[in-house]
């Protein structure tokens, strides 16, 4: 798992707190208090892991002072704190596929539930947690 370092922004007064990670330009988010600001950022950060093949690796604070064209801007101007976020992958994409059942199962199945997919993929989840073969 990678941390990366994020610069929590925010204003005297305000509840509300941007969050931008130097190491991923484009990378940023923001809540509406300190609490909501570190889960957004990291669903963005997953977010943007999700679409790159290549991530960065992380830099120390140390190296983004040195290193990030942007630092002494945001060192003079903003109201900030250095945070570490975590990447944390998203989930599996669900996909799309045909099965065959028998009817009077789908039925069965009909009656407890209105998602059928997410009941059978529970249910497999289970099943192979077991190590039961069938």
């Amino acid at each position: 798992m990678k941390n990366y370092i994020a610069l929590f922004e925010y204003e005297e007064g305000s509840e509300e707190f941007g969050v931008i990670f130097p190491d991923l330009p484009g990378c940023f988010s923001a809540g509406t208090n300190y609490a909501d600001a570190v889960r957004m950022a990291h669903e963005a950060l997953a977010l943007y892991a999700d679409g790159e093949d290549n991530l960065p690796e992380p830099r120390t604070l140390e190296e983004i002072k040195e290193q990030w064209s942007d630092w002494h801007e945001w060192e003079k101007s903003c109201t900030f704190f250095v945070g570490e976020v975590a990447l944390y992958p998203l989930k599996p994409r669900a996909r799309k596929f045909n099965i065959s059942m028998d009817e009077s199962l789908v039925s069965r199945i009909d009656r407890v539930t209105k998602n059928r997919s997410a009941f059978i993929e529970r249910a497999v989840e289970k099943l192979l947690e077991t190590g039961v073969n069938t």
